[in-house]
């Protein structure tokens, strides 16, 4: 069955030509030109794949709306790609601290933007391969990640992450004690080439160390690196929680 993308943009133009696109890579669509009708949709069933979200929405900012679906449980994990104008390095941090799963400055070429949504669409679907080992869940300390009911835990207490920032902490426990570079992050969480640079890494790091809150420790900087979880015993993990 085809996936839905709910596109979100106040130009005409462009949603008819994103609109084109998309049908014609085979996805079906669904429109909306401003925030409210874009909530409205993400939130009726059955739910679209995915949302193309413009920032500059005629009555609520896109950053706002990003926003407003991670805040409810129904639409949390719905991956977000906002597609804008604004190109400034500001932008894009301010774009991803909302929540935004990925950031598409315009002009765009539309090959690329397509192979950037089912990057975004990948990410959300377990592996093929290893089934069995690729769900099961992960431990570290008073940490506790179910994969397969996309549920993480410190002690008693529930953390509530967006897909991305889930798929990235399973990441770093899963290989918890070895130095994960930016690089390497982006290609195995964002599905980026390596080359590509950016500071999307470090935002989703800093926002998924609020969430932790004490057991944010547990996620160390190497400098000039990038990210490692506190590898070892037991003791050590419960340490540093």
């Amino acid at each position: 069955m085809a996936e839905a993308i709910l596109i979100v943009d106040d130009e005409p133009d462009i949603v008819r030509a994103l609109d084109y696109s998309l049908r014609r890579e085979g996805f079906h669509t669904r429109l909306a030109f401003d925030g409210r009708t874009a909530l409205q949709l993400a939130q009726s069933d059955p739910r679209p794949a995915l949302v193309l979200l413009d920032l500059t929405l005629p009555d609520i900012a896109g950053g706002e709306v990003c926003r407003r679906l991670r805040a409810d449980p129904a639409t949390r994990d719905l991956p977000v790609v906002m597609l804008t104008a604004r190109g400034e390095e500001l932008d894009r941090v301010l774009g991803f601290e909302s929540g935004a799963d990925d950031y598409v400055v315009k002009p765009y070429s539309a090959r690329e933007l397509v192979l950037r949504l089912r990057a975004v669409l990948r990410r959300g679907r377990p592996a093929s391969e290893d089934t069995a080992a690729a769900l099961a869940p992960l431990e570290h300390g008073a940490l506790r990640i179910d994969r397969q009911g996309h549920r993480v835990t410190v002690g008693e207490r529930e953390l509530h992450l967006t897909a991305l920032e889930f798929r990235l902490l399973a990441t770093l426990v899963e290989r918890a004690g070895r130095v994960q570079s930016r690089e390497q992050l982006l290609a195995d969480v964002w599905n980026y080439a390596p080359d590509v640079t950016t500071r999307t890494v470090d935002t989703h790091v800093k926002r998924l160390r609020q969430k932790l809150e004490e057991a944010a420790p547990m996620v160390e900087s190497v400098r000039g690196v990038g990210y490692c979880v506190r590898g070892g015993s037991q003791d050590a993990a419960d340490k540093a929680l």
